[in-house]
């Protein structure tokens, strides 16, 4: 089913310029009190207030009929920034983080990061598109239908484009939009002499080759990527027509956040420790400041400073950041709670950043992001019928009804939600 009518909804359409809302308009949702929403084929086709007179309906024959009862429809949530394309465990460092370790000190041990790259490079790549498969059907039951997905774990060549090819394979599996990112920069492998030069010159060069104009990241901070180093692997990218995403001050500010800008990054990731001078360079500038809490949550209750970033006049997105060791959630919802609670924004301003302005993160705010007539029906019908409720639940079920280019993917109904063909 690619066609159906929502009525008596409340829906947040997000409607308004495809492009990052900041300040004043992150607050905007674009709310039609009671209205519906008609998908054809996949897309968007009408959508007002008030409900669909009898000539309307008469023009869908046989399509089905929700009946919302009041409750919030609104865009699906973008996830754009993920690592979920990995193999292994890593309940040992948890337990160990448990126990007082910090995360630094387990990258030192060989742990972290490492210990999944070992677990990555022994697995293949169809098991590792079976695992990616497991858990973006769990991120589409809570609402996710647009879901970035990093490399990172391989860390040679061969290792890299395994796991892209992997994240590609999923990805003609499932109706959600997947969209695969080059992090060779990951981390700095001790076991490879003249390391960084060889994911500069030999391993980029392959993936761009393979995969034309991926998006290049690298995480800059101590232990890893220098901001030297980091440059350097931009530069290329850039050289190669690949747009450029960091991850900067997740403990340490290095300066990645100003060069990043500088070279004209899509976004820059984090931001726990930017400085207030550098957030100053991030409003000014047309990069996106994607913020992470459920790593704070994880880690070391650090938040990035969400509430001044926003009132700077910076565009910021949210996302889960979910991977294996620093921020094992699959759930834009919490993302969004903890957002609110910790970060200090409004739970407009969280939905904003989870759906249109993730959207544009990843170039996709023509198609996905804000329900308006042409875009692609990426909805999700909530178990509320007031939008705050996602920012005040924390751990509660998904939403009742999720659509991916009008494909019903998740369905829970009660006694008063209906699905029905009307003829």
């Amino acid at each position: 089913m690619s066609s159906f009518i929502i009525v008596n909804a409340r829906i947040l359409t997000l409607a308004g310029e495809n492009a990052p809302r900041k300040k004043e308009a992150m607050n905007d949702l674009g709310i039609i009190q009671n209205g519906f929403i008609a998908v054809k084929d996949g897309i968007i086709e009408f959508i007002a207030e008030g409900q669909p007179d009898e000539e309307f309906i008469n023009s869908h024959p046989d399509v089905p009929v929700v009946d919302a009862n009041g409750r919030v429809v609104l865009p699906s949530f973008v996830d754009c920034h993920t690592h979920a394309c990995w193999s292994g465990s890593r309940l040992e460092e948890f337990e160990l983080g448990l126990q007082g370790t910090s995360y630094l000190e387990i990258l030192k041990q060989g742990g972290g990061i490492m210990s999944t790259v070992r677990a990555v490079r022994e697995s293949s790549q169809e098991d590792l598109c079976i695992d990616v498969l497991g858990r973006l059907g769990l991120m589409a039951s809570l609402g996710t239908t647009t879901i970035e997905i990093k490399s990172g774990y391989g860390l040679t060549t061969e290792s890299e484009l395994k796991m892209l090819r992997s994240i590609h394979d999923a990805s003609q599996d499932v109706p959600q939009i997947i969209v695969g990112t080059f992090l060779g920069a990951h981390a700095i492998d001790p076991e490879q002499e003249n390391f960084t030069d060889i994911v500069i010159h030999e391993t980029l060069p392959a993936v761009v080759q393979e995969f034309p104009n991926i998006t290049c990241d690298a995480y800059c901070e101590k232990g890893a990527w220098s901001l030297d180093e980091t440059t350097k692997l931009f530069k290329k990218a850039i050289e190669l027509n690949c747009p450029i995403r960091a991850h900067v001050d997740q403990f340490n500010s290095l300066g990645m956040l100003a060069r990043a800008v500088e070279l004209g990054a899509r976004s820059v990731d984090h931001l726990e420790h930017s400085t207030d001078e550098e957030l100053k360079l991030l409003a000014e500038s047309n990069t996106i400041g994607v913020l992470l809490p459920t790593s704070g949550f994880c880690l070391h209750d650090r938040y990035a400073r969400g509430r001044e970033i926003i009132d700077l006049g910076c565009a910021v997105a949210i996302a889960t950041n979910y991977n294996p060791g620093s921020a094992p959630s699959p759930s834009m919802p919490f993302a969004i709670s903890l957002a609110c609670r910790r970060l200090g924004l409004t739970p407009a301003e969280a939905i904003t950043a989870a759906t249109i302005n993730a959207a544009c993160v990843l170039n996709l705010q023509d198609k996905v992001g804000s329900l308006e007539i042409g875009k692609y029906a990426d909805l999700q019908l909530l178990e509320c019928d007031d939008e705050r409720d996602l920012a005040w639940h924390i751990a509660a079920g998904g939403p009742l009804l999720v659509s991916i280019k009008g494909e019903i993917v998740h369905l829970l109904t009660d006694g008063e939600m209906d699905l029905e063909d009307e003829s």
